[in-house]
């Protein structure tokens, strides 16, 4: 995907609002990423998407600044994902806006994202003067992250993403079993701003024995790619699938935070593979 020449107020000089402004909102239509997968878009659709905010504040009846850490849940299932600097600038528009309550502004949100998104958003809010709060985990599974060290191959730097390392790791091994494997070597660029976006990637799959260095290189080649969170990781579990067929898929994303926000998507073969969110210790 090309960098996109105009998208909204992504790219321009922007003020930040000092009073309440859900119309800063932006959504992106998914059929834009899915369009050139070749999963069908009901078979990518089941899942999250888990954003995390670090910089949100209000101001109490008082006048006082409130700070709060938040996640929020987007369903995979929605038309719409939002653009993550009108995310930004919306939460901005809160930090001088007086609420009753928490609980006033967890509605605010909600309802502020729901309509944006056309689906149902929620919202949980951590304390910051409790510690871990939002606690930190880590990836679960093998890391590949070492699997190229053995071999002389050189890694190029290609222009975009190359599914054709994906291969099983023994020709004609027929038995099928569930590999957990994680890699923090992911790399895409914004769309819109060609800025670098890292993350720790996470796949839990039951399928033929992967290729871990096969698998490895093509993680890298993302590495110029231009795509949104969301997109990147359901092109991971479009081409996971053609590859291996797999009886069971997961595919889930920390992305490390820009703008005090970060983005976590994750899709799944089937609803009851979901797991629950979480943060890493880069976010």
């Amino acid at each position: 995907m090309k960098p996109l020449e105009t998208h909204g107020i992504l790219g321009q000089s922007t003020s930040y609002p000092k009073t309440y402004a859900p119309d800063m909102l932006y959504p992106i239509p998914r059929a834009l990423g899915r369009a050139n997968l070749a999963l069908p878009a009901d078979a990518l659709s089941i899942g999250m998407d888990w954003w995390q905010v670090f910089e949100m504040s209000w101001l109490n009846s008082q006048g006082i600044s409130q700070v709060a850490m938040a996640r929020l849940a987007i369903p995979a299932t929605s038309d719409y994902i939002v653009e993550s600097k009108s995310l930004k600038l919306y939460f901005n528009s809160l930090n001088f806006t007086e609420f009753d309550n928490q609980q006033a502004v967890k509605a605010t949100v909600e309802k502020d994202l729901s309509a944006c998104l056309k689906t149902d958003v929620t919202l949980e809010i951590f304390e910051v003067n409790i510690a871990n709060s939002l606690p930190i985990s880590a990836p679960q599974g093998d890391c590949i992250d070492n699997a190229l060290d053995s071999s002389d191959k050189k890694i190029a730097i290609v222009s975009d993403v190359d599914p054709s390392s994906l291969t099983v790791a023994h020709q004609g091994a027929s038995d099928s079993q569930l590999q957990i494997l994680h890699s923090h070597l992911l790399r895409s660029n914004c769309p819109v701003t060609n800025q670098p976006d890292w993350g720790t990637l996470e796949i839990q799959i039951d399928s033929q024995p992967i290729d871990r260095a096969g698998l490895l290189e093509y993680i890298l080649s993302f590495r110029q790619h231009n795509g949104f969170h969301e997109q990147c990781v359901e092109q991971i579990f479009s081409d996971l699938t053609q590859a291996f067929a797999p009886k069971t898929l997961m595919v889930r994303a920390w992305y490390t935070r820009r703008g005090g926000i970060d983005i976590n998507p994750c899709r799944v073969s089937d609803i009851s593979l979901l797991p629950p969110p979480s943060r890493l210790n880069r976010q």
